[in-house]
């Protein structure tokens, strides 16, 4: 027997919402955050030749594509299938940030210092590439096979094939270039 909450979800489902309320307020919310931060689209002055941005275009822009990203099925499905991965991917270094936190001496944790840009640097670049793959579990490219099933499948048949061998000999590239021309410390010693 379901209980009145789960009830409450059931029908929260058939009205829409998860399909879409939600991923409209989403992506409603976050292109008029962009488009306020940048003032890509012009800004505005009042009396005293204050400059802000021109919030009814910025509105009408936001509200004209978070409709057609809700229009469009397979975005919408891939917002629905991504976001959960991605916040259990947030909760996870969040708790792993607490643990180390919890070793670390007494005081403020600060995890923007000097002291921690090496794994600042590392945390960045982790949660960019689990977020990369997250969304490309999600958008399916033919049937049922998404994206990553697809560079999976083609990896493993080509393993030994130019084109992974020319992608690594790539990233082999990029790691020296980066180790050669990386900014020294101050006074001169690398």
């Amino acid at each position: 027997m379901a209980s009145t909450l789960q009830n409450a979800i059931i029908f929260f489902r058939d009205f829409g919402l998860f399909d879409v309320v939600l991923p409209f307020l989403l992506v409603f919310a976050i292109m008029y955050a962009l488009l306020e931060k940048t003032r890509i689209l012009g800004f505005d002055k009042d009396a005293k030749g204050n400059e802000f941005p021109k919030h009814a275009l910025n509105s009408t822009v936001s509200f004209v594509v978070a409709m057609l990203v809700v229009a469009t099925n397979k975005v919408v499905t891939a917002i629905n299938t991504a976001l959960p991965n991605v916040v259990l991917l947030l909760v996870s270094f969040v708790s792993f940030l607490l643990l180390i936190g919890m070793f670390y001496k007494e005081g403020a944790f600060d995890f923007g210092s000097a002291e921690f840009k090496g794994w600042r640097v590392g945390f960045m670049i982790t949660i960019l590439a689990f977020i990369v793959l997250f969304f490309a579990d999600a958008i399916n490219y033919s049937g049922n096979k998404s994206w990553l099933d697809f560079f999976w499948e083609y990896l493993i048949a080509n393993y030994s094939g130019t084109v992974v061998g020319a992608f690594v000999m790539l990233i082999i590239v990029l790691i020296a270039v980066y180790a050669i021309t990386k900014p020294g410390k101050p006074g001169g010693s690398n």
